[in-house]
């Protein structure tokens, strides 16, 4: 029963003693994120030139069928990585905008 009251207040203690996030936080998160998305935006674009210009030359056909399904799933991933980081910059602009407008207690 000690050892629960302890971590409860090392808990409380640790959320008392971090600061709150401000809009200048909002904002560097949010062009960081954007400059990620940007970035692998272009790698993705590179990834997708190199896997059209050097499509699989394999002789059998299960081996073509799996080199082009994981081809579609690297490209995939890289576009899903460029909409995450997107997608989070978005967020933080607006939580930035919205900082602005709501005032604090």
């Amino acid at each position: 029963m000690n050892n629960d009251k302890t971590s409860i207040n090392k808990i409380n203690n640790e959320t008392q003693n971090t600061p709150e996030k401000g809009p200048l936080s909002f904002l560097t998160g949010s062009l960081t994120s954007f400059l990620l998305c940007i970035i692998s935006y272009f790698i993705s674009n590179n990834i997708v030139i190199y896997f059209s210009l050097h499509k699989p030359s394999n002789s059998t056909e299960i081996v073509q069928s799996i080199s082009s399904s994981i081809n579609t799933l690297i490209i995939g991933l890289s576009f899903l990585l460029t909409f995450s980081f997107a997608f989070i910059g978005l967020g933080l602009f607006i939580v930035f905008i919205r900082s602005f407008l709501i005032k604090k207690n």
